[in-house]
Parts: C-alpha cells; structure tokens; sequence
C-alpha cells in the first residue's frame, strides 16, 4: 500500500507536467489603413443581413435557406459530432471502471466416480446421491491512466479546438449562404430586367420590321434594309431565348440553395427598386481577424496542430496505469458452503516504447510539418480576407460611377432614337440610323441592368468579406429566429 501511496504521490507531482508547447498566435499582417478608402470606427459589418437587405421576399428566401439548406445541416452534424468527441476525450482523464460476474454449476449421478480434468475419474466413496458442485463471483475493476507528460490534456486541447473550428465553419456556411442566396437573387431580378428590356426591344423591332415590309411594298425602301430590320428582330428574340433559360436556371439555384427541389422562386421589389446603403463604412483592418469566421477557423485549426505535438511527444514515454479490483465469490460442494468471501487486488504498470521510439520521433517531426502547415494556411487566410475586402471596396466605388454614367449614356441614346426614328419617317435620314441608334440603346440598356446588379451584389460581397453581421446568438431576425430553425444557431464555446 505504501508504494503505491508513493506512486501516487509522483504522479500528482509530475502532474503538472505536459510536452510540447501551448499555443501562441503567429504574428499576422498589420495595418491601419484601407488601400482605397479610410479605416472607419463604424462597420458595414456591424448591421444584420435583415437590415443591409430591404427585400421581403429576400428576407424569406434566406431565413427558408437557414432553416433548410442541406450545408447548414451538415455543418451543424460536424459540430455534433465534435463535441461528443471533446467528452470522450474528457473521460480518458478519470478512472474507468468495469464489471464482470460469472456462475459454475456441475452435477454428478455417478455416486462411485467423480471426473476430473483431462479425462479419467476417482472414486468418491461418497455422497449416496452423487455430487454437486456450484460456484458464483462477481467483481468491479477500476483501471486509471495517469496522465504523467500530459498526453491526455493534449489531446483535449486538440479536441476542443477542433470544436471551435467546427463552430466557425458553421458560421462560414451561414454567411456564405446568406450571401450566396442574396447574389443568386439579384442575379434573378437583373435577368428579369434584361428580359423585359429584350422584350420590349423585340417588340419595337417587330414594329419596324412591319412597317419596313409596307414601305418595301410601296418601293420607298430597297429589299436590304427589310433584311436587315428583320435580322435585328431575329436576334433579340435570339438573345431573348438565352436570357430566359438563364432565368430559370437561376430559379433552379436558388431553389437548391434553400434545400428544395428546383421550382419557380417568387419576387420582390424590381431591381431598379433595390435601395443602396447611403455609405458603406468599411471598419478596421484589424477587426478582420476577430471577425471573420474563416480566419478564426485557420486559428482554432492551428491550435489543434499545436496541441497534437504534445500528444506525439508523450507517447515516447512511459505510460502509467493503476489497476484495482474488488470482488466477491461463494462455493457450494454437496451443500457444503463455503463463503461468501471477497476478494481484493490492485497493481500498477509502467509501458514505454522500445524498439517503436525512432518512429514515434519522427511521428513528432510530422506532427510539427503540419503545424507549420496550419500557420502558412493561417497566415495565407488573413491575406486572402484583406484581398477580399480591398477588391470589394473597389468594386462598390467603381461600380457607383459606372451605374452614373451608365444612366447618363441610356437617356442620351433614348433621345437620340427618338430623334433618329423621326427623321426616318419623314424621310429625312436613313434606316441605318434608326438601327444604329436601337442597336446602341439596346446594348446600353442590357448594360446599365448588370451594372446594376453587380453594384447590389458588390456591397454584398463586401458584407460577405467584412465577415458580415453574423452573431452567436440569432441565425435570423428577431422577429424571425423561430422560423429559421435550431439548425442554424451555431452554439457557444
């Protein structure tokens, strides 16, 4: 008793003790200061997705996909899955304990012989009724690891980083849904502009091409230009066909996105009618590594990396296991008892590796490569977040002025037809002017409608990069949380 007192007792001494080395963070990119605009106090971050997006129908779509997108629910599996593992590697710290019983019953009729192991028999001399022999034991075994290098603790480390990566990759998911959902549907609104654009193109074309075929008939104009009008009435309803398999494609999309079968996504709020943010402040460069969910995953990955050194490290030494048992057992021949009795045992056993240290030394040095993996990826995910962000700034200025000009060219080239159009009716021009100023309007009018969608989607792709709007504690509005499901609440720590 008194060694394994002592035993003990250098356990709880060495307790302290853990290989490898605790995690620090790697020394990241700083900066104070935007490439293309001022570092803001304020963040366009800061505002929940139900407040950047004024859209109801948009507004149900994502709280439909947060409740129902397949991603999501395989995220939130993963998450599951990791804190069941974080328990077990909790309990390998405690004792563990088992049970075990058995029962031996035997009868002999032979009143002369009695059998014994191997073969053979003895004559008893006894026991006119022959001999009976039963047996009964039960006993409990507690069996404990002492976690002497730190082995165990380590790889709680490790599994409760893992957890949090989890964690953050649920909230990579939600915001990239929430983004991938608002993207797709303005793309939608845009190719429904760009249809009724074509369409009313096309009709106005089909007027042409009608009043081109009387005048042909009367010998004011020459066949070549009633060809021409009604090649240009041929590939708008041309480009109208394309852009109106691209709709529901687009439908099909987003259908998917909200865990549905492909089917016809209903509209909101046209696309000229999407109200813009009157300024879009882009915060501190430095918020980026306390926000974004991908950065906070590559950390909580690195730590995970850190911790298995310790894990690795310690198995090169030994490992020490105490072991004890309690039990109790009764035996009964020809009705003569003997017991119960109990029984008692405890050891302790020391293992180590002998001939397997060389290649646990190198598990370690594997171990230590995928750390620094972990930092390059890291690191590398910290410079792509600032890309991001810089190209969405960018893109939501120079998207502004394009949309301007844009506006300014599309009312210029509806005078110009209007103008060209009457003077071709009083015969004062010719039909390359009309169909030089349709063609220029056309264009100019599928143009400023994807401008449009890409100023809408590059605000959006902004949220998105600012690491956007997402919380803890709400996967939708407040008004909506309850409809948005528990699959999309990503838990605390």
């Amino acid at each position: 008793m008194r060694r394994c007192a002592a035993l003990v007792g250098l356990a709880l001494l060495l307790a302290g003790c853990m290989m490898g080395p605790d995690y620090k963070r790697p020394d990241t990119p700083a900066g104070e200061a935007w490439r293309v605009a001022p570092a803001t106090s304020e963040s366009l971050a800061n505002l929940p997705w139900w407040e950047l997006l004024k859209d109801p129908e948009l507004h149900q779509l994502i709280r439909t996909a947060l409740g129902e997108n397949l991603d999501l629910r395989i995220a939130t599996a993963n998450i599951q899955e990791f804190q069941a593992q974080l328990m077990i590697a909790k309990f390998d710290l405690v004792p563990s304990l088992s049970y075990s019983g058995h029962a031996f019953g035997f009868r002999n009729t032979n009143t002369d012989v009695f059998p014994v192991p191997g073969g053979g028999a003895v004559p008893t001399g006894q026991a006119k009724n022959g001999l009976t022999v039963s047996h009964e034991a039960g006993s409990a075994g507690l069996k404990w690891e002492l976690d002497l290098w730190g082995r165990i603790r380590r790889s709680i480390e490790a599994a409760r980083a893992q957890l949090l990566s989890k964690q953050e990759n649920q909230r990579a998911v939600i915001l990239s849904l929430v983004s991938n959902v608002a993207e797709a549907y303005f793309d939608l609104r845009a190719l429904d502009l760009q249809v009724d654009i074509t369409r009313r193109t096309l009709k106005a074309w089909e007027e042409s091409v009608r009043i081109s075929k009387l005048r042909y008939q009367q010998g004011d104009i020459p066949k070549l230009d009633l060809d021409r009008f009604v090649a240009e009435r041929s590939g708008a309803a041309a480009q109208l066909a394309d852009l109106e398999r691209q709709v529901v494609q687009r439908e099909n999309q987003i259908s998917v996105l909200l865990g549905h079968r492909p089917s016809a996504v209903p509209r909101g709020r046209l696309l000229i009618e999407q109200p813009l943010p009157p300024q879009v402040p882009p915060g501190l460069p430095s918020d980026l590594l306390q926000r974004r969910p991908d950065i906070m995953k590559a950390e909580q990955d690195l730590a995970a990396a850190t911790a298995t050194i310790g894990v690795a490290q310690a198995l090169r030494f030994p490992q020490l296991t105490l072991t004890g048992a309690v039990g109790g057992a009764s035996l009964d021949i020809s009705s003569t008892s003997t017991g119960p009795y109990a029984t008692f045992s405890g050891a302790a056993s020391l293992t180590g590796p002998l001939f397997s240290a060389s290649a646990l030394g190198f598990q370690v040095k594997v171990t230590e490569a995928q750390t620094d993996q972990a930092i390059a990826q890291y690191q590398k995910t910290i410079l792509q977040a600032f890309q991001e962000v810089e190209d969405a700034l960018i893109t939501v200025q120079k998207t502004r002025e394009q949309r301007e000009a844009q506006e300014q060219q599309v009312e210029a080239l509806r005078s110009a037809l209007h103008l060209a159009d009457l003077r071709y009716q009083g015969g004062r021009a010719s039909y390359l002017d009309v169909l030089t100023a349709q063609r220029a309007l056309f264009d100019a009018e599928l143009a400023l409608a994807r401008t449009r969608r890409n100023q809408l989607v590059s605000v959006v792709q902004l949220y998105k990069a600012l690491g956007g709007g997402w919380t803890r504690d709400s996967a939708a509005s407040p008004a909506t949380a309850k409809d948005a499901g528990g699959a999309a609440r990503a838990p605390g720590p």
